[in-house]
């Protein structure tokens, strides 16, 4: 039984705040979620309070993910797919079928302040949405590579491949956009919004990372084995699945600080690779919001810009495209290692309240 004076501590940790005429009681504020900076729930909520209005245009009416981290991100996570049943009745939500589990999955939708405010008090540090939307679940409204880069490699040889894809998508005329992962990463998004398929998109992104890995098979990797990427660049092609998520665009990420999946220009990832300063790309709350400020939404085009994928066979034989800013490196300043064998990393303190074979996370 719990003394009084210990139902006015946890009622000293509870705030009722009022949002958009939606009423949430938020727990714990105070509760330090990155330890490394003391970053705290409250400043976590903060942040995506003021960042919604670019962030929920990207989140709109696209199945949710959470990826929740209760002790911080110290500590262990899990991914949660069906939206939790304690939700506020208020919270939309969308079913997808899963042909894994034979049955419908309940996915949230974040479609306003409140609903971003109550994910964010549950701890839901990481925001991994569809590249469709849930009412045409079949249909993708983009593609999506995700550069990932084998240590001792990093995001500025990730600089270099983006440019590579971004020459070839130039020759048909489509327009890309960057975004770094947050983490390591570098991530390009080319926007379609036309009628389409996953499997045209899985299929052409497959093919066009095959291109680079023959182009230059000495920095780019388009296989997954985690032995095949030391010193090179991954260009995860995989993304492209109906049964995928991946990071969404100003959302947090669960590091030492609160750093952030940030859009950035190309004038920014040209001078990455030049400078050959990976922290030239790596953002945290503070500095997206004081962009924000200044550039406004740099990724809104990815919502609405047309764009038509083209065929397979139009890639053809595209002629190699040539490092930028006298590269030759693989690593700002380091020399290709030989190729080894790596273990495969185990996933220790992790948790899934809502497995399943189909649904894998990016970035």
């Amino acid at each position: 039984m719990e003394t009084p004076e210990r139902n006015q501590d946890v009622a000293k940790k509870e705030t009722v705040i009022e949002i958009e005429g939606k009423t949430l009681k938020l727990s714990n504020l105070d509760k330090v979620l990155y330890p490394a900076v003391g970053f705290t729930k409250g400043q976590v909520i903060d942040y995506f309070v003021r960042i919604a209005p670019v962030l929920i245009p990207h989140l709109k009416d696209r199945p949710l993910t959470l990826k929740r981290y209760p002790e911080g991100v110290d500590g262990m996570y899990f991914y949660e797919k069906n939206c939790p049943k304690h939700r506020p009745d208020w919270v939309q939500t969308a079913p997808i079928y899963s042909h894994g589990r034979k049955d419908f999955i309940q996915f949230c939708l974040a479609q306003d302040i409140p609903t971003l405010v109550w994910a964010a008090n549950l701890a839901d540090l990481e925001l991994h949405t569809s590249l469709s939307y849930a009412a045409k679940i079949e249909q993708p409204t983009m593609m999506v590579f995700d550069l990932d880069p084998g240590p001792p490699a990093d995001i500025v040889l990730c600089c270099q491949v983006a440019f590579w894809l971004k020459d070839i998508f130039d020759r048909f005329k489509l327009q890309s956009f960057a975004k770094t992962s947050g983490s390591k990463g570098l991530q390009i998004y080319v926007p379609l919004n036309t009628p389409v398929s996953y499997d045209e998109t899985k299929n052409f992104s497959r093919a066009l990372a095959r291109l680079l890995e023959q182009q230059h098979a000495d920095l780019v990797v388009s296989d997954m084995k985690k032995a095949l990427r030391v010193g090179k660049i991954f260009v995860d092609w995989s993304q492209n699945d109906e049964h995928k998520t991946t990071i969404n665009v100003y959302s947090l990420r669960a590091k030492e600080r609160p750093t952030v999946s940030t859009p950035v220009t190309w004038e920014e990832v040209e001078k990455c690779l030049k400078k050959k300063d990976a922290n030239l790309l790596v953002f945290d709350s503070k500095q997206v919001l004081a962009r924000v400020q200044k550039m406004g939404d740099i990724f809104a085009p990815v919502l609405t810009l047309e764009q038509h994928l083209p065929k397979i066979a139009e890639l053809g034989a595209e002629p190699e495209a040539k490092p930028r800013a006298g590269r030759s490196a693989t690593t700002s300043g380091q020399a290709k290692p030989k190729m080894a064998q790596t273990k495969k990393p185990t996933r220790k303190g992790v948790r899934s309240s809502a497995r399943s074979e189909e649904t894998e996370h990016a970035g």
